[in-house]
Order: C-alpha cells, then structure tokens, then sequence
C-alpha cells in the first residue's frame, strides 16, 4: 500500500485468527502482527440511539437518569483526532473515560446525554471513507443532526451541548445554526486554531520547524495546499489533512459565541496543558453574560493533575481517577439555574 507518499509492503502467514509477518518500509523490515477483532458485546447493552444522514445512520450512546422523565438531555461532542465518545485516544496507550463519566455524573444529577463518535471515528467510522475527504462543517451538521434528533424526542425537557476541547467550536457553530437552551465549553479554545497550535508547537520545535510551521498555517488560511511537508511535521500538516484543517481556520471560536443567544458556561482548568486560561477568559470577555469556571488543579482531560507535564500526561492513561473536583458542582449548579 502507498501511505503518504511511500510504498510499504507487507507479507505474512495467517494461521487461525492472527495474521503475522514483516512489514517492509524504506529498505527496512519490521515485525507485524494483525489479530482478528471481536464484535464489542457490550454496544448491544447499552441504550443505542441513532440519526439518519444521507449516508447512513449514525449512532449514540444515551445515558438517562434512573429516576422518572422526561430530562434536560446535554449532547456531549469530544475533541480533536480519534478522540471516541468516552474522550479516549488510540493514540495514547490505555484509558482516561473523561466523556463516559461525565456522562454517567450527568444521569445521578438527573440529566440525560447523548454522547457520539465523530464521523470516521469508532462506531462511526464509516462515515469517512479517506480523511481527504474531511471538512469541519461535516462536523458541524452532524452536531446539529443530533440536536434536531433530541429536539423531537418527549424524553428530553431542554437541549444543550457539552463541547469540550474542538468540540466547543463544533458546538458553538451546531448551536448556531439549531437554537439549544444551554451551551457548556470545556477546554474550548478562545483563538483561531493556528494560534493555538503554534503556541503548542513553539515549545516543542526547533526554529527551522517552527518557521516552517508558520509558513504551513499561512499557506492553509489562504486556502492553499502544502505539498512538500518536512517528516518531523507530517502527523500535523500531512497532506491528506490540510483540506480538513483549511475548512477548520475559518471559523473564530469568539466569532461563534457572539451568536448565540442561551445560557451560556465556559470551563478549563488551571493544569492544561493544551489550552490555557487565557482563552477561557477570552471566550468570557466575547460573551460577558456568559458564566466562567476555572477548575483548580484539572487538566485537559478533567482530571486532577499535577503541573509537572510528565505527570500530567500520565492521567490521560488512567481511568480510575475521578473527575476534578468542582467540575461537576459546577455544571450542575449552571444547569438548574437555567
């Protein structure tokens, strides 16, 4: 197969269920082994729900409280890359379940959510055949999709949106363009992403790529592809990603905000490590009726962290610490005010 510009082959042995052999990439041999996946039992027992789209039906997990209905329903949208619906990465080793417990937080308070996987992630995946082919305003629809979908169910009282990280910007524009009652952001970014990202990457790069990084972000908000990318660059500004990131600089999270006209609560903790507070208090500044909480000592994931990065970073594997203190208190308290 041909992945970003190289040939890589494989060859191996399928016995019963695993398939195992060496993969070969520029000259070089590596070991692989594929094992057959398992139907995940436990989709079948969970309350299921799911929206029709033109290509297809796209699923939902909704959590409901145990008490009688009908609930306010908060729709939960996750973050950026294959971040799932419970706010876990494949490409961070182990579990954090930052989403899932909010969500199950949210039900013994007695509010319902719906929580889903973004198109070409998880039980979604089949909504994005290649990431070329990914715009941000697909995300944008599917969001509103789910909001009309909760707007025409008799369980649900009120319909807001919990966004958290890129799925603030998703949510302000979804609750944008179909009117919600609320609007939570949690670890929402208060700048265009390139701003955000070259502060993240000014940390990280040497000069040359960091001048380098520049030059990509102005050549993507003019809406120009970037054919010739350095190899330590590729995961960020990789070819078959620079259409989605194009449609994604479009839109200022402030710009957003101002048009909405709900309730509205912006969160980040004092510990992130990937967005600050400086863009929560720019996001609150945007909106000064809005309501803001920093949360002591919570990192991006919702957790409790330590400022150390190392340790920080270790929570994200983690899936049993308990969310922040504070964080649902707050929530909480937003929602039955409004």
């Amino acid at each position: 197969m041909k992945i970003q510009g190289q040939q890589i082959t494989f060859e191996g042995r399928a016995e019963q269920e695993n398939i195992s052999g060496t993969f070969t990439q520029n000259g070089q041999s590596f070991p692989f082994e594929l094992k057959k996946g398992r139907e995940n039992k436990k989709e079948k027992d969970e309350n299921t729900v799911q929206i029709k789209l033109k290509e297809g039906p796209m699923y939902g997990v909704l959590e409901t409280p145990h008490t009688k209905g009908p609930f306010p329903v908060m729709i939960l949208i996750a973050g950026s890359g294959p971040t799932d619906r419970d706010g876990n990465s494949p490409l961070l080793p182990g579990k954090n379940n930052s989403l899932k417990m909010l969500a199950e937080n949210l039900a013994a308070h007695g509010i319902a959510s719906i929580r889903y996987d973004k198109r070409g992630i998880g039980n979604n995946s089949r909504f994005l055949d290649k990431e070329e082919n990914l715009q941000f305003e697909q995300y944008i629809d599917d969001a509103a999709a789910w909001i009309q979908f909760a707007k025409k169910d008799d369980r649900f009282l009120k319909v807001g949106i919990i966004g958290h990280s890129e799925g603030s910007l998703i949510g302000m524009a979804a609750s944008a363009k179909e009117e919600v009652d609320t609007f939570i952001s949690i670890a929402g970014a208060g700048r265009p992403i390139d701003q955000v990202l070259l502060e993240q990457l000014s940390t990280q790069l040497p000069a040359n790529l960091l001048a380098e990084a520049k030059d990509i972000l102005e050549k993507l908000k003019q809406g120009n592809q970037v054919q010739t990318v350095s190899p330590e660059l590729q995961s960020i500004f990789r070819p078959s990603v620079q259409p989605y990131m194009i449609s994604w600089l479009k839109y200022d999270p402030t710009e957003q905000l101002k048009k909405l006209n709900c309730p509205i609560l912006i969160i980040n903790g004092d510990h992130d490590l990937q967005v600050q507070v400086t863009d929560a208090q720019a996001l609150h500044a945007t909106k000064k009726e809005s309501q803001l909480l920093i949360i002591d000592k919570m990192n991006h994931i919702l957790k409790e962290a330590p400022e150390n990065k190392e340790e920080n970073i270790a929570t994200y594997s983690n899936p049993d610490l308990p969310l922040a203190e504070g964080l649902m208190d707050g929530i909480v308290t937003f929602l039955e005010q409004v």
